[in-house]
């Protein structure tokens, strides 16, 4: 098969897993019997409020660190939930499958649409930095103006391509992880994105054309988590990378998270951390019940979160053990979201 008809497959294989959750083990005794929802999204404010974004039951909240869920989303049109992000105000973003993106000025009681300007409702990254949001779609990158609440496509160049995730660096250079063109970087005042791809190859010495996660940690180094691929590392603003996963045991990157104690990623067989950039890995999946991890972040008290497509989970101790979380994140089967366009 060649390197396109792979690609297809892989995106493919994503988007069942999504719809229809992977096979999990029975769930703990004294756990509810109905099937957990997925979790494909996750964002804090402050210690202990936590939200939630399912594929098929829109989204829960949490104001007790995740021990108890309730739902939190009147106004979203569209259950299946791709990602979310807080604003630095305490605003909180959702982005969505079918329905664009909503906002939250009062901690998830109640939620509008701001879809002017969008071509594609489909978003599949959120990205706050200051007082500017961007939103990665199926109609490559948009930011929204806070004057009146419109979008604006970032440059040309991505015309109907899927961005799945958005970096964005001190000086202003944002970086875009895409569906079948890599990783491009725009920077401020230029003419257009530029591919960005000397050294991502994968061990066969294919461009790894598919990127579903993005991040920069303090030191100013740029992380991308393949489909298919590992992780690969560039400490030049993306102008060359580095594969640092060749002692990973799975290289599906659903996450990516950075702590003074190391860096975690998130895969589609549970989650491993490093402390020397990715000669050593170590596994970290004490107690979860779902390997399958769709999203990993770290909360303002330091505690670990993890969406699996069998529920929610968290760490008190940097990963070492996890917790189930789903009270209240029961959702039996989700529906197909192409039935419902």
């Amino acid at each position: 098969m060649n390197r396109f008809g792979i690609g297809l497959v892989v995106v493919w294989l994503w988007m069942s897993s999504a719809v229809a959750g992977l096979a999990a083990p029975a769930p703990p005794q004294g756990e509810s019997e109905q099937k957990l929802t997925s979790i494909q999204a996750l964002t804090s404010v402050g210690n202990s409020l936590i939200y939630a974004g399912s594929f098929g039951h829109g989204l829960f909240r949490s104001e007790d660190r995740g021990a108890t869920w309730t739902r939190s989303g009147q106004g979203v049109t569209d259950p299946f939930i791709l990602t979310l992000t807080t604003g630095k105000d305490g605003t909180i973003y959702v982005g969505t499958f079918r329905g664009g993106v909503f906002r939250s000025r009062d901690r998830g009681t109640s939620w509008q649409a701001i879809n002017s300007g969008l071509k594609h409702l489909e978003i599949k990254s959120l990205l706050a930095a200051g007082e500017v949001l961007y939103a990665g779609t199926a109609d490559g990158v948009y930011r929204l103006s806070a004057a009146n609440d419109r979008w604006s496509m970032v440059s040309t160049g991505l015309s109907d391509i899927l961005v799945h995730a958005l970096a964005l660096s001190s000086d202003g250079t944002l970086f875009a992880g895409t569906s079948g063109k890599g990783i491009l970087r725009f920077k401020a005042q230029s003419t257009g994105w530029v591919r960005q791809q000397q050294g991502l190859k994968d061990h066969e010495g294919m461009v790894e054309n598919f990127i579903r996660v993005l991040t920069i940690d303090p030191e100013g180094s740029l992380y991308a988590g393949t489909f298919d691929g590992g992780v690969f590392r560039s400490i030049d603003a993306g102008v060359t990378w580095r594969s640092i996963s060749r002692a990973l045991p799975n290289d599906s990157i659903r996450g990516i998270l950075f702590n003074s104690r190391g860096l975690f990623v998130a895969t589609g067989h549970g989650i491993f951390k490093t402390v020397d950039k990715g000669k050593q890995w170590m596994p970290l999946n004490k107690g979860l019940t779902s390997m399958s991890v769709q999203v990993l972040i770290e909360s303002g008290a330091g505690l670990l979160y993890a969406g699996t497509s069998e529920g929610a989970f968290r760490s008190d101790d940097d990963g070492q053990t996890w917790r189930s979380i789903n009270q209240g994140l029961e959702g039996g089967e989700s529906p197909a979201p192409f039935s419902l366009r």
